[in-house]
């Protein structure tokens, strides 16, 4: 590569860190520009993740006063979404890419209108609880909600099935591709906990970590071939530098203009698959 490609390619992960942050998809710039550049798409893909997983934990970081009241998930959510990235990352060495591609735009939309969605979806259920209680019968088990003093935005969340299948399912979808992963994690959140969009956002960096660590790790001691080292260094950089920068830049953003991005992102990402 040139000294102008290779300077692109670390622009690149700076702004796919950020993004990440912010909402997720920041594979939906590295992956079509690495693929430009001249590498096969699964070494731009594999390439890619390894890029940018240091964002990943930057972005955590800069999130971690939002997790602070979050850690009873810590270990059920980091475990379920990394045993997702390994079955994903298995499935993109094994399987051709025809199989699960054709259900992505799908998937992204789907995510999409579920963020969107989150508070029409939430002012049902907690109708339903409330007519439910007022027949007198026990309302369905949900998460309490408890105040930490001195903090403003928190709904510390329970764990449920139905929250760790979703974790899961979008788990092995970031393992095989991961592209608009940030905003499947961010609909199974909204729709399965009532957190905050600030606390959906830092777990969604936290679930994203786990699975792209372990597709990582995979792709690292089986497809070593298909990395191009020099590209995974100058992104993870970047990225490392994003990462940061978008935990400052989304916490100061509402929870309308988060779903405003996120749903961008989205059609985007649809866009971009389609075409």
């Amino acid at each position: 590569m040139s000294p102008a490609e290779l300077a692109l390619v670390l622009g690149a992960g700076v702004v796919a860190g950020g993004i990440n942050t912010v909402v997720g998809s920041g594979s939906l710039v590295t992956f079509p520009l690495l693929v430009a550049l001249g590498l096969s798409p699964v070494a731009a893909n594999i390439s890619s993740k390894l890029g940018i997983l240091p964002g990943g934990v930057s972005g955590t970081w800069g999130y971690r006063r939002e997790l602070r009241d979050l850690r009873h998930l810590f270990g059920p959510l980091l475990a379920t979404s990394a045993v997702g990235g390994l079955a994903g990352a298995l499935l993109l060495l094994v399987l051709p890419s025809e199989t699960f591609d054709a259900v992505v735009p799908v998937l992204i939309a789907l995510a999409g209108v579920l963020v969107v969605a989150q508070p029409a979806i939430k002012r049902w259920v907690a109708r339903r609880a409330q007519r439910t209680a007022a027949a007198g019968e026990q309302p369905p088990s949900s998460p309490e909600v408890t105040a930490t003093p001195g903090a403003t935005d928190v709904a510390p969340v329970a764990l449920s099935l139905g929250l760790l299948a979703g974790v899961a399912a979008v788990g092995v979808y970031s393992g095989y591709f991961g592209a608009a992963q940030g905003v499947m994690y961010m609909a199974v959140l909204g729709v399965a906990t009532h957190a905050s969009m600030q606390q959906q956002n830092a777990l969604k960096n936290l679930t994203a970590l786990a699975s792209n660590g372990m597709s990582a790790l995979v792709f690292v001691v089986v497809a070593r071939e298909h990395v191009d080292w020099l590209v995974v260094a100058l992104l993870a950089g970047g990225s490392l530098v994003g990462g940061l920068l978008g935990a400052r830049v989304a916490r100061s953003l509402s929870p309308a203009v988060l779903r405003g991005i996120v749903a961008l992102i989205c059609l985007a990402a649809v866009i971009s698959f389609v075409r």
